[in-house]
């Protein structure tokens, strides 16, 4: 069946057919292990392309040489061992007739010297990376050498493993720290004129091609405009590209805008949620315009009119909507399906992001099969059993996650919710205007739940008698929890919880102090209101950096507003207790560091944050009438297996509990719940 779609259009690049014009851009999960894309790296990329994709680049990037150590677990493509490892990932993606590629680099001045084998950091010129903190050394010949020659053997691996292409990257690694006079400072062939900055690139791109010869893919990931006072100006990136274009050793260029070497920087070039969709689309189409060469991009491109948009319009050849596929890796099939309105939207959380930047993998907000494939799955299969009656009481995100699984179990669900409406504590997160995408986290839930016939009973606070009255045969507690103070030893009733003020219930007072022993969006976004109404705000955290628990992603736009508004930060100290004199309120503070300090704040509200306690009455009210007595045999839920033991034959149900009514987490734990406690019903 043919389609007008321009998405859907096929689209040829040199001898390679893309059978459409979505691609997932290369990045890096860190699902590696030892630095080889094992079975969970293989399924990842594997499911995308079974929803659809017409390309799916792999790494971000993988590293030619044993001097350029994983930052963020990536490939190890200076290993022989990975040609295997990278077959088995490209074949499972070509069964879906999706092409595969990686992205190789030398990641220069971006990591750190003091992993993997200790060897000194490099660049062009010794010029430090401040989100990495190393200070390199600047590259030598015999440098430059060696790594051209990295280059095009790793060329020849991806090329043996199969795969249809190799992309440079070429932003803030070490083929571009030649391009920029911010990080060239060179006085040799290599420094000065554009020619002399190009040279590096130059001696890759020759000996790779004299490696892989021209039946192979090769493009690169560049940066055709710092955006930063001295950097590459727009004149001259759209320059180089022009000449990789004309070079004749290159296929297609990948568009970037921007600089990655501070958390700030990154979020312009990787907007987080509150940031501008799209912002760098038009002028990747002035590159393509400039240089009439086939271009490809991503930057926040989360949804489908808007990739639409840039293929229709010639902005580009291939557009990526790479977080997208995070959040539903089955866009295109949807599309293809006419289940446009179907698919889960990317919210712009980042959590994928920032949990990888902070040492962990990629995991998606709401998406928790995301990197979990093996054990969790993104369609939902029918259950082989007999039909049962499920109850789940809260609607917040746990609770509308599990109750969608169990119904696309094909079981009959019902969900009761005390308030007039569902979302819970993410509705409450998105009183904050510049977070309030995070409602798609419900709304694609509710929508999902009508599908599918789930009867949601509003405004219904439900005891153990309501439960009892509909018969079930498993009840779901998602209850979730309520704010709780830090541990005082006085004032406990002179405090305002963070969720007050995030609820509008109490408006911010002229001076505030807010204290935050969680780390988390929910005191930094008081915060970030309580600053934007005109309040002198104090934040105070008794960690050694405040928001832990908060990735440099989504810190950025905090501290911006922190900044513009004055907001003075303190970190390292303890609130003690709270007392009234007069129409002030007296904070005490102490330190974990210096028994016997303390000190003092006055002002007129304090606010604190300090997580949840569990709303478990309804749970614990029904936990001896269940089968279970609520119990979970957690290594079955890991392994496989009944994950519900029989401890009370007699009872009249199942009953477990899943997100913050078990404990205070986050969204993402909640979602997880939901699923991995669904699937088992």
């Amino acid at each position: 069946m043919t389609s007008n779609d321009p998405l859907l259009q096929p689209y040829q690049l040199k001898h390679l057919t893309l059978k459409n014009r979505v691609m997932s851009t290369s990045h890096e999960p860190a699902y590696s292990e030892d630095g080889m894309p094992k079975e969970r790296y293989r399924l990842y990329h594997a499911e995308k392309a079974k929803g659809g994709m017409a390309l799916t680049m792999t790494a971000g990037s993988a590293i030619v040489s044993r001097d350029s150590p994983a930052a963020f677990g990536n490939l190890h493509v200076y290993d022989d061992r990975i040609v295997p490892w990278l077959a088995e990932l490209a074949d499972a993606c070509h069964e879906h007739d999706c092409k595969v590629m990686i992205q190789i680099t030398h990641l220069g001045r971006r990591t750190g010297w003091n992993k993997a084998d200790w060897l000194p950091v490099l660049s062009a010129s010794p010029v430090r990376e401040p989100a990495h903190r190393a200070f390199p050394k600047a590259i030598e010949e015999w440098d430059i050498e060696r790594i051209v020659a990295d280059y095009a053997s790793a060329a020849q691996r991806c090329q043996a493993a199969g795969l249809d292409g190799i992309e440079f990257e070429s932003y803030g690694h070490l083929m571009d720290g030649f391009w920029s006079p911010l990080t060239n400072h060179r006085d040799d062939e290599y420094g000065g004129s554009l020619d002399n900055r190009l040279r590096f690139t130059d001696m890759v791109l020759d000996a790779v091609r004299a490696a892989v010869g021209e039946k192979f893919i090769v493009g690169i990931r560049m940066v055709a405009d710092e955006d930063v006072e001295n950097g590459i100006s727009k004149e001259v990136g759209v320059e180089i590209a022009r000449r990789l274009a004309n070079s004749g050793k290159v296929d297609f260029l990948n568009i970037i805008r921007g600089t990655i070497e501070t958390d700030a920087s990154l979020t312009k070039v990787i907007p987080v949620t509150g940031m501008r969709s799209s912002p760098h689309l038009d002028f990747a189409g002035e590159v393509r315009a400039a240089t009439k060469f086939p271009t490809f991009h991503a930057a926040r491109i989360s949804d489908v009119a808007t990739a639409r948009h840039a293929i229709a319009t010639g902005k580009l050849d291939m557009v990526g909507m790479t977080r997208a596929h995070i959040a539903d890796p089955h866009i295109i099939r949807k599309v293809m399906e006419g289940r446009e309105h179907e698919i889960r939207p990317c919210v712009g959380a980042t959590y994928c992001l920032d949990r990888i930047y902070e040492g962990g993998e990629a995991l998606c907000v709401h998406n928790a099969a995301t990197g979990r494939e093996a054990t969790i799955p993104h369609v939902i299969a029918k259950s082989e059993g007999p039909k049962k009656k499920v109850v789940v009481v809260g609607a917040g995100a746990g609770g509308l996650e599990a109750a969608r699984v169990a119904a696309e179990r094909g079981h009959q669900v019902t969900v009761l919710e005390a308030s007039s409406q569902a979302g819970g504590q993410v509705r409450l997160a998105t009183q904050n205007p510049r977070r309030k995408e995070l409602i798609g986290i419900i709304d694609w839930r509710l929508a999902e739940l009508d599908r599918l016939g789930v009867e949601i009973r509003y405004d219904t606070w439900a005891e153990k008698d309501d439960v009892l009255a509909l018969a079930p045969d498993v009840v779901i507690v998602a209850t979730g929890g309520m704010p709780q103070n830090p541990p005082l030893t006085a004032g406990d009733n002179l405090v305002t919880s963070s969720w007050d003020i995030m609820a509008g219930s109490v408006k911010p007072a002229e001076n505030v102090m807010l204290y935050d022993d969680n780390g988390g969006h929910q005191g930094m976004g008081a915060a970030e209101l309580i600053a934007n109404s005109g309040s002198r705000l104090e934040l105070v955290s008794p960690e050694r950096f405040f928001a832990p628990e908060m990735g440099g992603m989504n810190h950025v736009p905090y501290m911006r507003a922190f900044h513009e508004k004055g907001v003075t930060v303190t970190i390292n100290t303890r609130l003690r207790s709270v007392r009234r004199e007069g129409n002030e309120l007296v904070a005490e503070l102490a330190s974990d560091f210096a028994e016997g300090w303390r000190g003092e704040r006055r002002v007129d509200q304090v606010v604190v944050e300090h997580g949840t306690a569990p709303l478990d009455d309804l749970y614990l009210a029904l936990k001896p009438l269940s089968k279970n007595g609520g119990a979970v045999d957690y290594e079955r839920l890991v392994s496989g297996g009944d994950i519900f033991p029989a401890r009370h034959p007699e009872g009249g149900f199942v009953l477990f509990r899943i997100g913050d009514a078990v404990a205070s987490r986050n969204i993402h734990a909640a979602i997880y719940d939901g699923i991995r406690f669904g699937i088992r019903i």
